[in-house]
């Protein structure tokens, strides 16, 4: 009895501990690191998103860019730092997804190296082409690439841009030469200037151009037409089976105190709720995704690396 009685106690000095922990945190400055350059799809996401989330806090939320290497540079900064929640990551298919696939070795672990906290949602990508190009709609020019097989070029400032080309070259039977780029705002304005022919581009960095006459906008990723661009139509109707969605969530450092993980989940998850919120994230084309536990998230991680080895395999995508 006196046994249980002790444990007992211990149990209860430990929940009153990690309960002060939640309570207390922050008490300064939280850094949300942004794998990506500053007009990015995920950039903007993140600014709306540390904006309120600052404001429940309590405390400034403030958006760190650290882009480069296909989010490497930014993953392996969050994986090393601190694990005390001062330090979070709004990330994507990119680091977590992908890179376990497109690359050889890793300098971090996208499951074991993390702590999820919550899925944040889902952003649609469009494809666009140079205005010049003879082109008004996908067959077209898929066609006009066919008779100029290695002539035209694309751009990839991330993993969904580069297994969404790919795909469409494999299954379109089309030849394009790949351009890399750190940025997705440096890669469209190549693509207007002429500098490269074809963009797989997020909603959020390329909305403001996607409605203009400055690109040609040919298709969208997602299975079903989106309510921002209701006249152009989904990649799967001139290439079936085609879709595909990045999706945005945050993660701290693996070992990330249950206290801190859930009071962040609970925060983050009203600031999603909010209509202001999803105003604005709607405004960018990004979809709010489902609420999720940090469990359901850590589940939804795993799933997707899985989901992505998969396509970056049926791509014919070499690892780096």
């Amino acid at each position: 009895m006196k046994l249980l009685s002790l444990v007992a106690g211990t149990l209860g000095l430990l929940f009153a501990a990690g309960s002060a922990v939640a309570q207390n945190y922050p008490t300064g400055p939280v850094t949300l690191v942004v794998p990506f350059a500053a007009g990015s799809g995920t950039d903007g996401v993140a600014r709306v998103v540390a904006q309120k989330l600052g404001e429940r806090l309590r405390q400034p939320v403030v958006v760190d860019n650290k882009p480069g290497a296909s989010a490497q540079i930014a993953a392996v900064h969050v994986a090393g730092a601190k694990p005390d929640g001062y330090t979070l990551m709004m990330t994507t298919n990119t680091s977590h997804s992908a890179n376990p696939s497109l690359f050889k070795t890793l300098r971090y672990d996208p499951v074991k190296d993390f702590t999820p906290i919550t899925l944040v949602g889902e952003l649609p990508f469009a494809i666009v082409v140079n205005p010049k190009l003879p082109v008004k709609t996908l067959k077209e020019f898929i066609d006009y690439a066919k008779a100029n097989p290695g002539k035209l070029s694309y751009g990839t400032p991330n993993s969904t841009s580069l297994v969404a080309s790919e795909t469409i070259k494999r299954l379109a039977g089309i030849n394009l030469l790949q351009v890399p780029y750190k940025s997705s705002p440096q890669a469209m304005t190549d693509l207007i200037s002429g500098q490269i022919d074809f963009y797989v581009v997020d909603f959020g960095s390329g909305m403001s151009m996607l409605k203009t006459d400055k690109v040609k906008t040919l298709a969208v990723t997602t299975a079903a037409p989106s309510k921002l661009l209701p006249n152009i139509p989904p990649v799967a109707q001139t290439v079936p089976g085609f879709d595909l969605t990045s999706w945005n969530g945050i993660l701290g450092p693996a070992g990330l105190p249950k206290p801190i993980v859930e009071r962040l989940n609970t925060e983050i998850l009203a600031v999603l709720a909010d209509k202001e919120v999803q105003d604005k994230l709607a405004a960018q084309g990004f979809q709010v995704g489902p609420s999720a536990s940090p469990q359901d998230f850590a589940k939804y991680v795993v799933t997707q690396r899985d989901h992505w080895s998969a396509l970056i395999k049926q791509a014919g995508i070499q690892p780096e």
